[in-house]
């Protein structure tokens, strides 16, 4: 290559970088996320921060466990911690029996109102060890609990007065828990579950604990089932935070595939990204277990400047439980230097649930081999090596994994960390454990794609920032920047709540996890409203969220006339668990997203494969979906009502979908009879949800109202069944009953659904009325007091969640970009 060549193809590269930066600023999104996506694999290797700057709290699982990543720039000697909080090491008063067995006394009838103070007498009651528990859903339980409520006493004696000292109680509960010390209140959690819950005592509570007897006192109420009780009491270690200066945060940006931060470290600006190459046209991308820590550093003063970066994570990246036994490594391989974690126990897939952390495979850290030293062990003897410049001894006593580079910088200096985890074995399907599909052959290693990785970020982080661009500007065109800014948070939480595998029939499975709500594994109504995301994106990935459903009832495994709700509990995939059906929802979505894929490829060649079931489901809403008999639709938090006027509108999209299908396929005589019925049945519909200037909430009761979310399809779809201005009527009722936060789902509670509201708002005849529905949501997620990964269930009229967070469903705030899409085609 001459050197007028080589000028030419840098001038290129620069103009391209330095554009596509610019656009960066331009594009800046100024949401304040209730919590912002730092690693995104899948939804056990999901990390976040929760707080405004990425140095307040300790970065996090999207379940809200500490997934410790601690971040640390020493620049001419002095340290900024740029990203997390130093693990508080504790020191025991009274431990919690997940460390040591204790026994307390008991009782589960209600007792005076004074149970918990010091002088209280418990002559009556109970003596038993903990942890308290349903013992036949709770093994590790050493005292059978039935009743819905306990009241526990456990005295405990000191040695000298903890006046002064910061004191934690710590506790893990089902449901509902209030611990008191000493009589005083020093935690209350509502109706919640949590696991080892760390709760710093007020100074009150303190003074209370001296030389001699205190008592800890614990009430819980078990609401439904798996009652669990178990708490204790912990100091800290004297000098146990090496790093209390913090840099100063700048600015957070969250783009599609990244999150940009920029910080001030004294005579320096460090800029640091996260990169998730989440790019959903390259499946090998979407599996690839590795993300970047990207980082800049420049002189703000033209000077040369000493710098020291110190990365630390811990052994919880890999832990279910951050008390199991795990192991360290660090070595060399393919120019890269590894750091790496694993539980000892290695029980490949096997837990499964909701609250759960993946505790088989290994977590792993890399980077440039040439310029970083890595080192194992005890947190605190390796930062305060780090800070007295002494070198980084390693152990494999301690939960800490460092990476350090070293370098001088008088202009800007940049490099990366790469952080990723191999679980081995991802899914069990049918009884068949089915690797990652990165590895989908059994010809790839982990140290392989963390080679690939490196050798490529350069390329991958141009494609992200071009993507980023890209989807931010088309969401700005169809639906503004507060949708821009919506859209842009859930791009990679929706990915990461899903994994993605190969069938043994070779099917591609792109299977969610019910994040949050009960863990089941591939459900349809999750499928449903996730679905705009990866229809828009690459149908081949909304195929893969529809496949195991299909293979569940064509293998004859599923006998009923319509769609199950699942196909196990995640990682789990061995059939349905869920507790109820949802006959009319789910065989609704089935057929509705089915003919959705037939448009994006323009055939429907995937509905001809499956033609058999479909007109199995499409012949059962046809018999049972005009006036929906008692039973759960997706929002099944509402509980089973009957008669429900949107689970109707589902049914009949559903069955206009099959006749537009049949259409495609050329069968016409089928595609008219289906289509005539669906019109039929909108006709009747219409005359039985009427109430006046809006259409009710169930065909039996006057003066209801809910939103009509599945009518969207009929105007994306461009199938024209209902009548065009039934969607005008409700839109126009539905703006007089918007709330500070949202619309409500229906009249019944002030609750909504975020991604329904998406749907609902672009049934929208244009842009400012979209916008009218989307600002409410935004100013939620601006100002909500949740700190956690997007939830989709909140009150509209104040800014709390109702419930769920880190949920898939938010795919569907691309309902607005698919619906150009389509038209376009």
């Amino acid at each position: 290559m001459n050197f007028k060549l080589k000028i030419t193809l840098v001038a290129i590269f620069l103009c391209a970088f330095l554009g596509v930066s610019a656009q960066r600023q331009a594009n800046r999104n100024e949401l304040r996320a209730p919590a912002f996506p730092l690693i995104t694999i899948d939804p056990n290797t999901s990390a976040w921060s929760y707080s405004d700057n990425l140095y307040d709290d300790a970065v996090r699982h999207w379940t809200g466990k500490p997934f410790p990543l601690l971040g640390v720039l020493k620049v001419d000697g002095v340290a900024y911690r740029f990203m997390g909080k130093e693990d508080i090491e504790l020191e025991a008063i009274a431990k919690m029996a997940e460390q040591a067995g204790w026994s307390a006394k008991f009782t589960m009838q209600e007792p005076s109102a004074d149970w918990m103070n010091v002088d209280f007498s418990d002559e009556g009651w109970k003596r038993g060890e903990a942890p308290f528990g349903t013992k036949d859903k709770e093994p590790a339980a050493k005292t059978d609990w039935q009743e819905p409520k306990i009241w526990v006493r456990r005295e405990f004696y000191l040695n000298e007065d903890l006046q002064g000292k910061p004191v934690y109680v710590e506790f893990t509960h089902d449901d509902d828990a209030i611990i008191y010390v000493n009589g005083i209140e020093v935690a209350n959690t509502g109706q919640a579950t949590g696991k080892n819950r760390r709760v710093k005592l007020p100074e009150a509570a303190v003074k209370t604990l001296k030389k001699g007897k205190n008592v800890l006192a614990g009430y819980c109420y078990n609401r439904v089932a798996n009652g669990y009780f178990d708490f204790g009491l912990y100091t800290e270690k004297k000098n146990s935070v090496i790093f209390p200066q913090a840099a100063k945060q700048l600015s957070v940006n969250v783009q599609a595939t990244q999150t940009h931060y920029e910080f001030d470290c004294g005579p320096v600006r460090l800029e640091v990204s996260f990169i998730a190459p989440l790019l959903l046209e390259n499946l090998d991308l979407v599996s690839r277990p590795v993300n970047y820590l990207a980082y800049t550093v420049k002189s703000l003063d033209g000077k040369k400047h000493q710098v020291q970066l110190y990365v630390e994570a811990s052994t919880n990246w890999a832990l279910n439980h951050p008390l199991q036994e795990s192991t360290l490594a660090q070595y060399k391989s393919g120019g890269l230097a590894y750091v790496k974690t694993g539980s000892k126990s290695q029980e490949i897939l096997g837990k499964k649930g909701d609250d759960l952390r993946i505790d088989w495979g290994y977590f792993y850290m890399a980077a440039d081999a040439s310029k970083t030293r890595t080192a194992t062990g005890d947190g605190l003897t390796l930062r305060s090596a780090f800070m007295n410049d002494n070198k980084l001894d390693s152990s494999d006593k301690g939960r800490q994994l460092v990476l350090t580079q070293n370098f001088a910088v008088s202009k800007s200096y940049s490099d990366k960390i790469l952080l990723g985890y191999d679980d081995i074995y991802s899914i069990q399907y049918f009884g068949q454990n089915l690797r990652p599909y990165w590895n989908r052959n059994e010809d790839s290693s982990i140290e392989k794609q963390f080679e690939a990785a490196h050798k490529e970020f350069a390329t991958l982080r141009t494609a992200c920032e071009k993507f980023d661009v890209e989807l931010w500007n088309t969401a700005m065109r169809v639906g503004g920047k507060e949708y821009a800014s919506l859209t842009a948070l859930a791009y990679r939480q929706s990915i990461a709540a899903h994994k993605l595998v190969k069938a043994p029939n070779d099917d591609l499975l792109w299977l969610s996890k019910e994040n949050d709500s009960n863990g089941s594994i591939g459900t349809v109504d999750v499928t449903y409203p996730s679905a705009p995301l990866y229809l828009y994106y690459n149908p081949e990935l909304a195929k893969g969220l529809l496949n195991h459903i299909f293979y569940y009832s064509e293998s004859k495994r599923w006998k009923k006339p319509f769609a199950a709700h699942d196909v196990g509990t995640y990682p789990l995939a061995n059939g349905q668990t869920y507790g109820g059906d949802m006959p009319v929802e789910e065989s609704g979505n089935m057929v509705i997203l089915t003919y959705a894929i037939a448009r994006m490829e323009k055939n429907a060649e995937y509905a001809r494969k499956h033609w058999e079931v479909l007109t199995t489901w499409t012949d059962y809403l046809v018999e049972h979906g005009q006036d929906p008999d008692n039973q759960l639709c997706t929002d099944d938090f509402a509980g089973h009502f009957a008669h429900n006027a949107n689970l109707s509108v589902k049914a009949i999209v559903a069955i206009a979908a099959y006749g537009h299908l049949a259409k495609m396929l050329g069968m016409n005589d089928v595609a008219k009879k289906y289509i005539a019925k669906a019109k039929e049945m909108a006709s009747i519909w219409k005359v039985m949800a009427a109430d006046g200037d809006h259409y009710k909430l169930t065909f039996d009761k006057s003066g209801t109202w809910s939103q009509k979310y599945n009518l969207v399809w009929d105007k994306i779809l461009g199938m024209h069944i209902f009548d065009e201005d039934i969607i005008q009527t409700e839109i126009q009722y539905y703006l007089t009953k918007q709330n500070k936060y949202g619309l409500p789902l229906d009249n019944r509670r002030t609750y909504t659904k975020t991604d329904w509201i998406m749907w609902t708002a672009t049934m929208a005849e244009d842009i400012d009325t979209f916008r009218k529905f989307i600002t409410p949501v935004y100013n939620f997620m601006h100002e909500t007091t949740d700190r956690l990964p997007m939830s989709d269930w909140i009150y509209t009229d104040k800014p709390v969640r109702a419930g769920f967070k880190a949920r898939s469903v938010v795919g569907g705030y691309f309902i607005k970009m698919l619906e150009e899409k389509i038209n376009k085609q």
